[in-house]
């Protein structure tokens, strides 16, 4: 026989999955400009042993180091905040990516034509040829048989 006790199933809240409460959904990590520099700086100075003690004391991959010094090395990677705002994407207006929509469709078309007047060119060729072979076969006369 078994007996209710407040462990049971029964006195948790229903979850509406049906499965356990998933974790929060991780942040993306934010790094401020004076930080890249400070980590670029840092690791390039740092003997080569010493470099892996420096991402992992930080939590980096040396993926970020080598963006972030391209980015540096291009001028992207300043303390100003107005040059921090200039690395970010600009989004495109609806118009702007209707019209990109349009220009590739109109990419894609030009080239169905392209390869479509190829093979009417081919075809009239092949006809003209199987024309010229019919013609030939006609006057030649068929070997005689004794």
């Amino acid at each position: 026989m078994h007996v209710s006790t407040p462990s049971d199933d029964q006195s948790r809240p229903a979850d509406p999955s049906g499965g356990a409460d998933p974790a929060p959904r991780p942040t993306r990590r934010v790094f401020s400009p004076e930080y890249k520099l400070a980590m670029v700086a840092e690791y390039e100075n740092a003997p080569n042993g010493e470099k892996g003690v420096i991402l992992r004391r930080e939590g980096l991959y040396s993926s970020h180091i080598i963006e972030w010094t391209r980015a540096r090395d291009a001028g992207a990677l300043t303390n100003d905040p107005a040059g921090s705002a200039s690395v970010k994407r600009v989004k495109k207006s609806a118009e702007q990516v209707e019209l990109e929509k349009l220009r590739r469709e109109k990419d894609n078309l030009a080239a169905e034509l392209k390869k479509t007047r190829m093979a009417l060119d081919i075809m009239g060729k092949a006809h003209a040829l199987l024309a010229e072979i019919s013609e030939s076969a006609e006057n030649d006369e068929p070997p005689k048989t004794s």
